[in-house]
């Protein structure tokens, strides 16, 4: 009676046992495959391990049941009372385990996601760096063809200004902040007389002519930023003075602080020259042409004045005092028509012979007159006469006249020092088709204040009465009318340097080989 109602009890509980261990396993096994899925998933982890625990738990309690049951139903109890402390105890244990485990499931989940939150920040990490990756490799994939190309870009521009630096006929220079030259093309140098291969080590001080232009020069560039055509003098490595246009822009340092500059000077010394030539060209132009009308306004008067003075002197002795007197207004009458037949001759007013002349010619009928007062006063000539020079047209008589009045200068520049040597020359410039006949001597040279004023009308530094100033301004106006140029050295430079005298270059234009001789008288 006792036994009947247990039965069921004991039924269920050996199948509950049983239940509990296939579960149990089956709960470990699909526990097993998510962490296979997923190994690093913390939650999957946690579970697989708990169905572990719960395993070992499940075996360990539906095992100890079914024992119990067993040796219950088959009498042994005494087995049973003997294991049963055991059974307990490690099923207490499993208890613990699955607690502990229990417990320390939030404190594992906190972890887990704090890992999660840590790994996804590193994933996004990781992802912008991929994109910057894929950045880095386009830039570097192109970065050589951008190199390249810049490279390509600024060789050509340092090309442009290597070229223009170099092959600039103007001076370009580079001039730190205390005044020293710290780079200039060959051109500047070649301006300046130097040679880039002795490396001078300029300074603008040292090339201007007046300090107070150096001291202008920085003050306007350092106020302005630049300079603009400052016209200037510069002083040669032969102490010669040239006429330079300069322009110049300061440096300046990342800070705006003056570092120099940088700037271009053009050489104006053949452009001034011509334009003093121009203007002395008009300037004679006019009196020229003023003197033209006084020659003519005297003439007559001065005509009738000698023609009395001579027929008086027929009614007086040369003894007499009227006599006397009639000689002196008679004299100085001539003179004065002397005078004014060279002014004739400066303005040109007088006909001129066209005829085909050869230049060794008129030098060698000069030299005839001249050689032998030369020789007189310890002068010697020397002939440097070029043979079979080309003709040229003009007036022999007045080309004489010039040369006699080039020589007659260098008798009186050589008297005074006893004595010299004069230097007469010809010869053909094939380049520009002239005839080039120079008159050198060994005098005492022209004063540089005085050459620009050689060929002024009545300007001379001879005594009073050894020459009237129309000489060489006749001898212009005569070469002028040829179609030729005078051009003045002095001192003369020559192969071994300069040297003491004056040379008169007379160029005339030859006689074209096409063109028909000219005869006209």
């Amino acid at each position: 009676m006792t036994s009947l109602p247990m039965l069921p009890t004991i039924i269920v509980d050996m199948v509950g046992s049983v239940i509990i261990i296939v579960l149990s396993f089956l709960s470990l096994l699909y526990a097993y495959r998510l962490i296979c899925r997923q190994p690093g998933n913390f939650l999957w982890g946690f579970l697989f391990y708990f169905c572990i625990t719960l395993v070992c738990f499940s075996v360990s309690r539906a095992v100890g049941h079914l024992l119990k049951q067993i040796l219950m139903i088959s009498g042994n109890e005494v087995i049973w009372h003997g294991l049963a402390p055991y059974s307990g105890g490690f099923n207490t244990l499993l208890m613990i385990s699955l607690a502990a485990v229990s417990v320390y499931y939030n404190k594992g989940l906190e972890a887990f996601r704090a890992m999660q939150k840590k790994a996804l920040s590193l994933r996004h990490a990781n992802e912008q760096l991929e994109v910057s990756a894929g950045k880095l490799q386009r830039l570097n994939a192109n970065l050589e063809e951008i190199v390249e190309r810049r490279t390509k870009k600024l060789s050509a521009s340092e090309k442009k200004f290597r070229n223009f630096f170099v092959n600039s006929k103007d001076m370009v220079y580079f001039c730190d902040s205390v005044d020293s030259l710290t780079t200039m093309n060959n051109a500047g140098y070649k301006m300046l007389g130097y040679s880039m291969e002795d490396d001078p080590r300029l300074k603008l001080s040292d090339i201007f002519h007046n300090e107070g232009d150096v001291e202008k020069y920085f003050k306007t560039l350092i106020a302005n930023g630049f300079v603009e055509d400052l016209e200037v003098e510069f002083v040669r490595a032969d102490g010669t003075v040239i006429y330079v246009l300069l322009s110049a822009t300061a440096v300046y340092d990342e800070e705006h602080n003056f570092i120099g500059c940088e700037g271009i000077a053009k050489d104006l010394t053949r452009v001034r020259t011509m334009m003093e030539q121009l203007a002395s060209s008009e300037k004679m132009a006019s009196v020229g042409q003023m003197a033209a009308g006084v020659a003519h306004e005297i003439n007559t008067p001065l005509g009738v004045i000698l023609g009395y003075a001579q027929l008086m002197m027929d009614d007086f002795t040369p003894e007499s005092e009227e006599g006397e007197s009639l000689i002196v207004i008679e004299r100085q009458a001539k003179a004065c028509r002397k005078i004014v037949a060279d002014l004739l001759k400066f303005s040109r007013q007088s006909e001129s012979a066209r005829e085909n002349i050869l230049i060794n010619e008129v030098m060698e009928d000069v030299l005839a007159v001249t050689e032998h007062s030369l020789n007189m006063d310890h002068i010697y000539a020397q002939r440097n006469l070029e043979k079979d020079l080309p003709s040229i047209v003009g007036d022999a008589e007045k080309l004489r006249q010039v040369f006699i009045n080039f020589v007659n200068n260098a008798h009186h520049a050589m008297e005074k020092q006893g004595g010299g040597k004069l230097y007469l020359s010809c010869h053909y410039d094939k380049e520009n088709e002239q005839i080039v006949a120079t008159v050198r001597d060994t005098g005492h040279g022209i004063p540089e204040e005085v050459k620009a004023k050689i060929f002024d009308p009545f300007f001379t530094t001879k005594p009073v009465g050894k020459g009237t100033g129309l000489g060489l301004s006749v001898s212009y106006g005569i070469i002028k009318d040829h179609g030729g140029v005078i051009e003045v050295e002095s001192p003369v430079k020559g192969e071994e340097g300069e040297v003491q005298g004056t040379a008169f270059h007379v160029k005339l234009p030859v006689l074209s080989k096409e063109a028909a001789p000219v005869i006209e008288r």
